[in-house]
């Protein structure tokens, strides 16, 4: 019926009557005192196996320490029983106490099944691998091993319903195929036909051993490299370098010699369906790599180009630094972006994930261009940068968010083109950040918003200007020079600067009334104030076509004069020979040396200063430019342009000087001291005049000029006209001018008027005028001049009449 069945009586009288035929036999059972290999002895058994099974086994047990034993060991039987014996599809226990328990397996690619009437049902992942033994590998074995010269290896490990790897809840020991007391601590369990010692409780050492591991070791490998889907718990099948024992550290130094070629980590982009030229599907671990202080979703983006890149979180996980898996930090990671081509849209999808970040880090965060393909001008060239490809989907780069300007919504240019065309701006070097991947992390790292006043000061475009009217600058890529002036134009008008804001834009190079190109600076706005003033011939006029579409405004702050310029220069050393007007080069437009006679100036502004070793400082001069161009019959109207703000200022405004001994000393200011030696009134100079209709103490000391027009009183004084007493004698050295203009024969001057005036005189400490040589007085009634040494001063005027 093919059952068996085995018994000790009958085995012993068959061995009995076989031997009374077979003398060799009697011998074996003598030696053997009777005993016989009872489980070498099998009897054909009567009956069947229930329904649906192959195979019954029936155990009578002799005593209750057996039953106690066997139903400890029943009860321990796990799923490593099917998985050892593939052959059985399903096992019923069935105990004394009516208990029944069923074990059955069955194939779920890639699965085996185990379902467990007690325990529930669990899925593994295995490995058999099996094949023949050599004869040199078994001398020292068995006859019964080297009966059987093959080998077999199965691992097997439990998983989740998402396929990941759980711990196995079997016996954490060698199962050969039945368990032993050999400790593995690799997390699977391993069924294998290793040798075992004579006590069947541990593995053999020798060759064979050795053999077996290494199979074992290709077979796990085998696993970890088959499994699918990669998950990050499949990093928990590493095994940790340490041994529980000798076999169990063979194993693990078999195993982790092998993984780090083998392709079984989770990329931390997993590979999407039609990406399979594009993403690997696992990764080995000698390629692998894990970035230190990145967020998931950073780790995420980066993994699209760097591809090696393991999820975030892993950096701690000791199997990662079992394998030798390399780590980078964030920073070298964003430092490996250099050159990338990507579309604009991704940048900024990295920039999302990088918001928390320490800047510090993503210095070198490369930053997509708008524009196009554009290398820099003018020697600016901050970073490397990469073409866009020819389909147009990737934007160049450049590296560092520093330097780079964010394009601000709605902030384009009208009338004389777009000022934050990216397109154009490019051509000038500008780096300006793709609209579709500028972001506020870029602000954060030390890009500028695109507003006119940040892209105007750039060094690119000062440089442009700075080289507007050198054409060996230019190339076909560069602006020339009518696109500049537009773009500068439009974000000069865009900025809302006034003039002398940024006093380099002087330099920029426009058409002058002929066509010809000529620095803004030296150019006079069509229909100007000053252009009404101005001599003719003296400054060229601007384009009229140029004046007419851009307006005042806009030119005036590029230095076009429109009005009156003003110079301002700090901490301007006092030495005439270093403040000689400027001629040839254009000079800078906040050079001292603009001034007319600046070096005669310096002479007289020193000349009225204490004697120094060194010169002293000016700590800032504000003067009027260009006041020598005026037309001779237009100073009425320069004068009244002169005597508003901003010019007023620098006209009425005393200069301050600061002396080698710390000590500060105020003079006059350059734009008053021009005005007093030149015939700005009338044709005649100011000093020395008086306005008509003022004080009339000074009356025939002083010609009276027109002064209707500048009822500021200020303005007259700064300009030298003498308008009170009081006001002569505030001023340095005016009270030595009031004694020089009464000790003047030729003017005339009343004895009341004289009176007031000396008595006006009397307050001043004599220690600080210079005395004249001679003084007015009055002599038998009538005011003349005579030597000082010669006149009296009379204590008791009242007695006067008698002194004759």
């Amino acid at each position: 019926t093919g059952g068996v069945r085995w018994s000790l009586s009958e085995a012993r009288e068959l061995a009995a009557e076989t031997a009374r035929f077979s003398p060799g036999l009697g011998d074996e059972v003598r030696r053997r005192d009777g005993h016989v290999p009872l489980l070498r002895l099998p009897f054909a058994a009567e009956g069947s196996a229930p329904d649906g099974y192959d195979t019954v086994v029936i155990l009578p047990l002799r005593d209750a320490a057996a039953q106690d034993l066997v139903t400890r060991l029943l009860d321990g039987v796990d799923d490593a029983l099917l998985l050892a014996l593939p052959g059985l599809a399903e096992v019923t226990i069935e105990t004394s106490d009516g208990t029944t328990r069923t074990l059955r397996r069955r194939t779920e690619a890639p699965y085996t099944v185990i379902e467990d009437s007690r325990d529930g049902t669990t899925r593994w992942r295995t490995v058999s691998r099996q094949g023949p033994i050599e004869a040199d590998l078994l001398k020292d074995r068995p006859v019964e091993e080297r009966l059987r010269p093959h080998w077999s290896v199965t691992w097997a490990v439990p998983t989740d319903a998402d396929g990941a790897p759980e711990r196995p809840v079997t016996s954490p020991v060698l199962h050969a195929p039945t368990p032993s007391d050999e400790p593995l601590g690799v997390p699977a369990l391993l069924i294998a036909s290793f040798p075992l010692d004579t006590a069947r409780r541990h593995a053999a050492p020798g060759p064979l051993t050795d053999f077996l591991v290494e199979r074992a070791a290709d077979a796990y490998v085998e696993l970890l490299a088959d499994w699918r889907p990669v998950t990050e718990g499949i990093i928990s099948l590493v095994p940790g370098p340490l041994g529980k024992s000798e076999l169990d550290g063979a194993l693990r130094q078999g195993i982790l010699d092998r993984l780090p070629r083998t392709a079984f980590l989770p990329p931390a982009l997993p590979r999407a369906e039609g990406d399979e030229d594009e993403l690997p599907e696992a990764l080995r671990p000698r390629d692998a790599e894990v970035v230190e202080g990145a967020g998931a979703e950073t780790v995420r983006v980066l993994a699209e180009v760097l591809p090696c890149l393991l999820p975030a979180g892993l950096e701690r996980r000791a199997e990662l630094r079992t394998l030798g898996v390399a780590r980078i930090a964030l920073t070298e990671a964003v430092d490996r972006l250099a050159g990338l081509e990507r579309e604009p849209g991704w940048w900024r999808r990295l920039y999302d994930t990088l918001a928390g970040v320490d800047p510090d880090r993503l210095s070198g965060l490369p930053v997509p261009l708008a524009g196009g393909p554009t290398p820099p001008r003018h020697g600016y060239e901050d970073g490397a940068e990469s073409e866009a490809d020819s389909r147009g989907r990737a934007a160049r780069t450049t590296i560092g968010p520093r330097q780079v300007l964010l394009p601000a919504p709605g902030d384009a240019g009208h009338g004389g083109g777009d000022a934050a065309d990216p397109a154009v701006l490019a051509r000038l070097g500008l780096k300006i950040a793709h609209p579709d991947a500028a972001h506020p992390l870029l602000e954060k790292l030390g890009a500028l918003p695109a507003t006119p006043r940040a892209v105007l000061t750039t060094p690119q475009v000062r440089a442009a200007v700075a080289a507007s009217l050198d054409d060996d600058t230019w190339d076909e890529e560069a602006l020339d020079a009518e696109e500049l002036a537009d773009v500068v134009l439009a974000l000069v008008r865009d900025a809302n600067l006034a003039p002398g804001d940024e006093p380099w834009l002087a330099a920029l190079a426009l058409p002058d009334e002929d066509g010809e190109l000529a620095p803004a600076g030296e150019l006079v706005l069509p229909g100007s104030d000053f252009a009404r003033v101005m001599r003719d011939d003296e400054l060229a006029l601007a384009d009229q076509e140029l004046a007419d579409r851009w307006g005042e405004q806009p030119l005036a702050a590029c230095g076009v004069l429109a009005g009156f310029a003003l110079v301002r220069a700090t901490d301007v050393v006092l030495d005439p020979d270093e403040l000689e007007p400027r001629d040839g080069d254009f000079p800078e437009p906040d050079d001292a040396g603009l001034l007319d006679a600046v070096d005669v100036w310096c002479e007289d502004v020193l000349d009225r200063l204490p004697d120094t070793p060194v010169p002293p400082v000016a700590t800032e001069i504000v003067a009027v430019r260009d006041l020598d161009l005026v037309d001779d019959d237009c100073w009425p109207q320069a004068l009244a342009m002169l005597s508003r703000p901003p010019l007023r200022d620098a006209l009425t405004q005393p200069l301050r000087v600061l002396l080698p001994d710390g000590t500060t000393e105020a003079v006059r200011s350059y734009t008053a001291w021009w005005l007093r030696g030149h015939p700005v009134l009338g044709g005649r100079r100011p000093a020395g005049l008086r306005a008509e209709g003022g004080d009339p103490l000074l009356v025939g000391l002083y010609d009276a000029a027109d002064a209707s027009g500048f009822e500021d009183e200020q303005v007259l004084r700064a300009l030298g006209v003498r308008t009170s007493v009081s006001a002569l004698l505030a001023e340095p050295g005016g009270a030595a001018e009031l004694l020089d203009r009464l000790a003047d024969p030729e003017r005339t001057v009343s004895a009341a008027q004289l009176h007031a005036l000396y008595g006006a005189l009397a307050d001043l400490d004599p220690e600080q005028v210079t005395l004249p040589d001679e003084v007015r007085a009055v002599v038998d009634g009538e005011v003349v001049v005579v030597d000082a040494a010669d006149a009296v001063v009379a204590d008791a005027p009242d007695l006067l009449p008698l002194a004759g």
